[in-house]
C-alpha cells in the first residue's frame, strides 16, 4: 500500500499510540497537515510554537507518554528551541516534527530555511534530517524509542517538503530497535548494590535525596518500602516532588537553595547520602567544597554521564532506579535511627516557628497564604503547574504533594512562560483531573496569548496569578546582593482581570486573605477555565522567598526569615 510521507507521519504517530499533538501549521509543513483529518489524532492549535513544545512537555510529564509538537520551518522551528531545551534539561520525552525546505534547496538560504538540526544538536537526545522517504517510518519509530528509553529526552525530526509529498510502499517497522552503541538500560552491578547495602546497614545518620528519577522509573512504592524498612528520612528535589508522599512521617520536604533549612542541615550533618535519581544540580548542593562533608555517598542514576560528574561518590550505581531498589531491599537490614530522627525533628521545629503561615495576616495578601488555601481547597489532589520565579518556590514549599506526576515545573532551564502552555498539555494528559496554573505576572505575560488555546479547546484550567508588579526573583536578588538597586524589574501591568475577561474567561481579583478564599471557592465552582489575580505583598519579608542559600555559600548557610515574637506567633 503506497502512502505519501505526510500520511506516513500520521500513520506512525497512530501506531506509536499518539492521541494528541500540539502545533501550528505553516508553509513547509502544510503537506503533512493535509491528511491529518483522516486519522484519529487530535491536533491542538497553539498560539506560539514555544508553547507547543511546552504543552508537549507538560503532556509527557503528567501522562508518562511521549509528547508531540509540530512546527513549520524557519521561525516555526526556531520558536521550538526554548521548549526543546526545557525538555532536555528536565529529561522530558518529546518528539518535535519540523517542516523543511525541499532537499535540493537545503543550504541555499531559501525562504524560511534554517539548519534546525544543527541548532538543536546540543539540546536534543538525537535529531534527524530525513532525505529518503523509505527511511521515514523507521525514523519515527526510532525517534519515539530514543525519546522514552533510558534517560528520557527530546528528539527532533526535520522533514523536507519533497519528502512529505513523495510516496512509497508503506511497511510498518517491526521487531526490536537495535542501535549500535545505544544501551539505555543496563542491569546494575550486583557488587555495587551489595556495597551500598553495607553502607546503609552501618549508617547512623542516613538521608535519601530523591529526584525526578523516582518518578521516571516508577519507583515510588519501592522507595517507600526502602525508607520504611531502613527508617531513612527522604528529602526531595524540586522535580522529585511526588516521588515520596510529603505527608509521610519520614518525608523531610524540599532541599536546596529554597528548601527547608532543617532539610539542608540534615544533609550537611548526615553520615550517608543516598542520591536516588537526582543529578546534584548546583541549586541543590550549594558550594561543593562544603557539601555533606562527613558523608559517604551512594548515587543511583540511569545516565552514566551523571555519575561522578559533579559530586564525587563512594558507590556509583548505573541502572534503572526501580530495579536497583528491588535488588537493594532484601539486602537492607531493618533499622531504627531514633536519635537522628529526633535531631531532625528539633531542627524542623525551629523552621516551623519561622514559617510565614504562622504570621498574622495584617490585612495583606501573602503568596504563601493563597497557595496554602489552594492546597487546602483541592485537598492536595490537583495537578499543579507552576511557572518560574518566586511563586515557583512558594508553590514547592506550600503546595504539599503526595501524588506522583502532579507537580509540573521547569527546573533545569528555569523557563519563564512555561506554566500556562504546560498546563494545557497536562489537562490533555489527565482530562478528568483538576489542573491549576500558578504563575507570576512576569512569566504569565510571556505566553498569555495561549489563553486563546484554552478557550478554543474548552479546557477547565484554573489560573492563579501571583501579582506583585515585579520580576520578583530578580528583584529579591537585587535587594539581597545588589544594594537594593532595582534595575529593570518593576512591571507596569495591564488590568489582568479585564484582559482575561476579553477571552471570555471568568476572573476575580483578591487583595486580602478573605477575598482570596472566596475567589478560590468561586473559581472551583465555575465550569470551564477561571482566573484569579492575587495581588500580593511586593517587598520586605512577606515579599521574599525564604530560606535562601546565597550563591557560593554552603548549603546550611541560609538567609532565613526573622523569628517572630511569641506574642504574634
Amino acid at each position: 500500500m503506497k502512502k505519501t510521507g505526510a500520511e506516513i507521519v500520521w500513520e506512525m504517530l497512530n501506531r506509536e499510540g499518539v492521541k494528541v499533538v500540539f502545533g501550528i501549521p505553516g508553509g513547509a509543513i502544510m503537506h503533512t497537515y493535509h491528511p491529518r483529518q483522516d486519522y484519529d489524532i487530535h491536533h491542538v492549535l497553539m498560539r506560539h510554537e514555544q508553547c507547543a513544545a511546552h504543552a508537549a512537555d507538560g503532556y509527557a510529564r503528567v501522562s508518562g507518554k511521549v509528547g508531540v509538537a509540530i512546527a513549520t520551518s524557519g521561525p516555526g522551528a526556531t520558536n521550538l528551541v526554548t521548549g526543546i531545551a526545557t525538555a532536555a534539561l528536565d529529561s522530558s520525552p518529546i518528539v518535535c516534527i519540523t517542516g523543511q525546505v525541499q532537499t535540493y534547496l537545503i543550504g541555499t538560504d531559501a525562504f524560511q530555511e534554517v539548519d534546525i538540526t544543527g541548532i538543536t544538536l546540543p539540546i536534543t537526545k538525537h535529531n534527524y534530517l530525513v532525505t529518503d522517504i523509505n527511511e521515514l517510518a523507521y525514523t519515527i519509530h526510532e525517534a519515539f524509542h530514543i525519546a522514552r528509553s533510558g534517560r528520557p529526552g527530546p528528539v527532533l525530526i526535520d522533514l523536507p517538503k519533497d519528502i512529505q509529498i513523495a510516496s512509497t510502499e508503506f511497511e510498518p517497522p517491526e521487531g526490536d530497535i537495535s542501535l549500535p552503541g545505544y544501551r539505555p538500560v543496563a542491569p546494575a552491578s550486583a557488587a555495587a548494590v551489595q556495597r551500598a547495602a553495607e553502607f546503609i546497614n552501618t549508617a547512623k545518620r542516613p538521608v535519601v535525596l530523591a529526584g525526578q528519577g523516582v518518578l521516571m522509573s516508577g519507583a515510588m512504592q519501592e522507595l517507600r518500602s526502602f525508607a520504611e524498612k531502613a527508617q531513612v528520612p527522604v528529602a526531595l528535589t524540586l522535580l522529585g516532588k511526588g516521588g515520596f508522599p510529603e505527608s509521610h512521617p519520614l518525608a523531610l520536604g524540599m532541599m536546596g537553595m529554597h528548601g527547608e533549612a532543617f532539610v539542608n542541615q540534615a544533609i550537611q550533618e548526615a553520615d550517608l547520602i543516598l542520591a536516588f535519581g537526582m543529578r546534584f544540580d548546583d541549586r541543590v548542593t550549594g558550594t561543593l567544597a562544603t557539601y555533606s562533608p562527613n558523608a559517604r555517598r551512594v548515587h543511583v542514576d540511569a545516565d552514566a554521564a551523571e555519575l561522578n560528574k559533579i559530586v564525587k561518590v563512594d558507590v556509583p550505581i548505573l541502572g534503572d532506579l526501580r530495579q536497583v531498589l528491588t535488588q537493594l531491599l532484601p539486602l537492607v537490614a531493618p533499622a531504627t535511627h531514633p536519635e537522628w530522627l529526633a535531631q531532625i525533628d528539633a531542627w524542623r521545629g525551629d523552621s516551623h516557628f519561622r514559617n510565614i503561615l504562622n504570621r498574622p495576616e495584617n490585612g495583606r495578601l501573602v503568596a504563601a497564604h493563597f497557595i496554602n488555601d489552594i492546597w487546602e481547597a483541592t485537598k492536595g489532589e490537583a495537578i499543579v503547574v507552576s511557572d518560574v520565579g518566586q511563586h515557583q518556590m512558594w508553590t514547592a514549599q506550600f503546595y504539599r504533594n503526595d501524588l506522583p506526576n502532579s507537580v509540573v515545573t521547569s527546573g533545569g532551564l528555569g523557563t519563564m512562560g512555561f506554566g500556562l502552555p504546560a498546563a494545557i498539555g497536562a489537562q490533555f494528559a489527565q482530562p478528568d483531573r483538576e489542573v491549576w496554573v500558578i504563575a507570576g505576572d512576569g512569566g504569565f505575560q510571556m505566553t498569555m496569548h495561549d489563553l486563546g488555546t484554552i478557550i478554543q479547546e474548552k479546557l477547565p484550567i484554573k489560573i492563579a496569578l501571583s501579582d506583585n508588579g515585579y520580576l520578583g526573583m530578580v528583584r529579591q536578588w537585587q535587594e539581597f546582593f545588589y544594594d537594593k538597586r532595582y534595575e529593570s524589574t518593576r512591571l507596569v501591568n495591564p488590568d489582568f482581570v479585564k484582559l482575561v475577561e476579553a477571552y471570555g474567561i471568568p476572573a476575580w481579583r483578591a487583595t486580602n486573605r478573605a477575598e482570596a478564599r472566596t475567589a478560590i471557592a468561586e473559581a472551583r465552582a465555575t465550569d470551564g477555565p477561571t482566573f484569579i489575580d492575587f495581588q500580593i505583598a511586593d517587598v520586605g519579608e512577606d515579599g521574599n522567598v525564604y530560606p535562601m542559600v546565597p550563591s557560593g555559600a554552603a548549603l546550611h548557610e541560609m538567609i532565613r526569615r526573622s523569628q517572630p515574637d511569641h506574642t504574634t506567633d
